[in-house]
């Protein structure tokens, strides 16, 4: 074995004989050289990134599908929209979309922090406005929050009311306290105060505003910034421009799918409810434009595949209240943006079960590729299988490092999976879902023992610890049937219908079809 050293460093291992652990093992910054085995499914992603193609995976479980869509999504450029909701005051009901520019977003951003205005300490405010703020006190200079009407120094009230004294009224509690309720102005500190300054030697209109325990300053600018947004209609972002790329729609309900428009029980009264494009909620449809829509098992999204072919036709996909009985019903967002890549994966039997219009529009605008679940047993690809024990270690973060001879036993269960599972001699197994399992229950008994690397023994004994409940079942009782023969009382043999592994009723055994 050689030692890392320098130049080890410096390429990755030609071997296994060059690594002692897979702490040697350089994992790619590129996701999609993190696929193992994959070959041709990770070129045909590189193109549907670039060329923005939709893809089908077709395979097993536990063979890359899923990290093949993530990886794509990775290789797509950032988002370079923002989309909104806009109030249509003419039509509240009919909401308008508005799609924003990356740049445009940015400058309005710049804007808004403007708009914000300069915090300042009640000290550094002219001593005029903190008493109008209700921060300093007219009679002692005490300074406290505005929520103390009372001067915690002195004991009388901040804000003095005409003809009421705040010192010399024995009665304060009473008679003034109602006082202070009825008569205004003075009773109560005022929210905003608006004066004048001089800077570098020109006159302008100042605000202040009272912001907890400290003011709000908004000069000119920021004044007038305030008063043009003032004028623009509502608007509420509903797909925001720094979003992630990747969106699993896996077993997604309509409502996930497609965007609702929530119930207000006011109806959308403007003083009482909530106007319709606030209550307006996006779908996965929406949230992957730019990006990557990724449906496992597509066939048992049922009907609503029609829905995601409409979307990648037109590009577009209303928005609408999915509950008739909710107020929301009434409501229609059209023309919301959902330009995305679909990422479908589906097994092989159920492939029938795939929309036929929708399969045509995916082989149409891209790639329909069948997953290997093996690859033949080189040295190379010895070397990726040890390049994925590196990443799923990595990946957990919890688990020690495996040696050279840990990985040897990875890769002899990988040729005995193989073998066992898919009937190819001279092959490694790339379903890797279940070795990633092994690497974890032997990265655990190593964590447990105390050892500093998962050694050989380790994977020996996650072997035998992480066989499926199947063979535990063969292996204590000899076969299912045996297991629900001792396992079983005659109750529950009176109740319980047959099993999915009898093809009958009427199968031989006791009553209810047990064999």
């Amino acid at each position: 074995m050689v030692a890392p050293g320098a130049d080890a460093a410096r390429r990755p291992p030609q071997g296994l004989d060059e690594i002692a652990s897979t702490t040697d093992i350089r994992i790619p910054s590129d996701p999609l050289q993190r696929v193992i085995g994959q070959e041709k499914a990770v070129e045909i992603a590189r193109v549907a990134a670039f060329q923005h193609r939709h893809l089908l995976l077709v395979g097993p479980p536990g063979i890359g599908k899923s990290m093949t869509a993530q990886a794509l999504a990775l290789h797509l450029e950032r988002p370079r929209t923002e989309i909104r909701v806009v109030h249509n005051p003419e039509n509240p009901e009919r909401p308008t979309v508005e799609v924003v520019p990356r740049e445009e977003v940015y400058h309005e951003r710049e804007a808004a922090r403007s708009v914000e205005g300069e915090l300042i300490a009640p000290t550094e405010a002219p001593a005029s406005v903190a008493e109008r703020l209700g921060y300093r006190c007219p009679r002692c200079s005490f300074y406290s929050v505005p929520a103390e009407r009372y001067c915690p120094s002195c004991g009388n009230l901040k804000q003095l009311v005409p003809g009421v004294s705040g010192s010399g009224n024995p009665f304060r509690d009473l008679v003034g306290g109602i006082l202070e309720l009825t008569v205004s102005p003075g009773g109560n500190p005022q929210e905003s105060v608006r004066t004048t300054r001089l800077k570098n030697g020109v006159e302008e209109v100042v605000a202040y505003e009272r912001a907890d325990d400290r003011i709000k300053v908004l000069d000119q600018r920021a004044l007038e910034r305030r008063r043009s947004r003032q004028h623009e209609s509502p608007r509420k972002v509903l797909v925001k421009l720094d979003r992630n790329t990747f969106v699993m729609a896996t077993g997604a309900s309509e409502t996930e799918l497609l965007g609702d428009v929530r119930h207000d029980p006011y109806g959308g009264h403007p003083q009482l409810g909530t106007l319709p494009y606030e209550r307006t909620i996006p779908g996965a449809v929406h949230e992957a434009h730019e990006g990557v829509l990724f449906i496992d098992e597509l066939p048992h999204l049922g009907p609503l595949q029609r829905h995601i072919l409409i979307a990648m036709q037109e590009k577009r996909f209303p928005i609408t209240g999915r509950n008739p009985q909710s107020g929301g019903a009434a409501v229609r967002v059209d023309n919301v943006p959902c330009d995305f890549i679909l990422v479908a994966a589906s097994n092989i039997q159920d492939i029938h079960r795939i929309l036929s219009p929708l399969r045509s529009r995916i082989a149409g605008s891209g790639y329909e590729v069948l997953l290997e679940t093996t690859m033949p047993d080189t040295e190379h690809n010895r070397l990726r299988l040890a390049q994925f024990c590196a990443q799923e270690i990595a990946t957990d973060g919890r688990i020690r490092p495996a040696t050279r001879e840990a990985v040897l036993e990875l890769i002899a269960e990988a040729r005995r999976r193989a073998e066992v599972l898919d009937g190819r001699r001279g092959a490694l197994t790339l379903r890797l879902r279940e070795l990633g399992g092994l690497i974890r229950t032997a990265g655990d008994l190593a964590t447990v023992s105390g050892s500093e690397f998962i050694e050989a023994a380790h994977f020996r004994d996650a072997l035998a610890r992480a066989r499926s409940i199947e063979e535990q079942i063969r292996s204590t009782y000899g076969s299912l049937q045996g297991a629900l023969r001792q396992d079983v009382t005659e109750s529950q043999r009176q109740s319980m219908g047959y099993y999915s592994w009898n093809e009958h009723p009427d199968a031989g055994g006791f009553p209810g079809g047990y064999g």
